[in-house]
């Protein structure tokens, strides 16, 4: 269903057209420091200034990118942590996003040394909670007042899979 490439800067002007409100922005990327209105060269200079992160897009079967990732190994090098997770709204609740973390996961396993795979989602977001429950990760903490929005605070939950719980699916 879907196939992973590397972020290119192109695909900066379609990930940000996935994002229509500062709520949505704050919701996909957290505490990064992006501003609204979110623009392409705001991504495009964010993934520039840390080579580190590995940036995935997903690719449907045209090629149209349908969605957008970071995977990244942690300090420890036996865990990776997933994040800025975003499927295009145009492909959402047609498990794009559920083929799309099957196959981050298919990555991040791949090497052997990686025991772990963290991420961490907002509450309000029960969506993407569930897509991660069915997909094996657990509720590991929570942050409370993890980030403010509209004057709101919202909690961030982390989850991890461990590889022993992983199940590989057809993607």
């Amino acid at each position: 269903m879907i196939e992973l490439r590397a972020f290119e800067p192109a695909d900066a002007p379609r990930v940000v057209s996935w994002i229509d409100s500062l709520e949505a922005l704050i919701t996909w990327s957290g505490n990064t420091g992006f501003t609204w209105p979110f623009d392409a060269g705001q991504l495009s200079g964010f993934h520039a200034s840390d080579p580190s992160p590995r940036v995935h897009m997903a690719v449907g079967p045209d090629r149209t990118p349908v969605g957008h990732f970071i995977l990244r190994t942690e300090p420890s090098r036996q865990s990776v942590r997933l994040g800025m997770v975003l499927v295009s709204p145009a492909v959402r609740g047609r498990g794009y996003g559920e083929a799309m973390m099957a196959a981050a996961l298919g990555k991040a396993f791949a090497d052997p040394a990686i025991q772990r795979a963290n991420l961490s989602v907002y509450a309000h977001n029960a969506g993407a909670m569930r897509l991660y429950e069915r997909l094996g990760f657990r509720s590991e903490s929570v942050e409370p007042k993890a980030t403010c929005v509209a004057g709101e605070w919202s909690p961030s939950i982390t989850m991890s899979l461990l590889r022993d719980a992983w199940r590989p699916r057809a993607h």
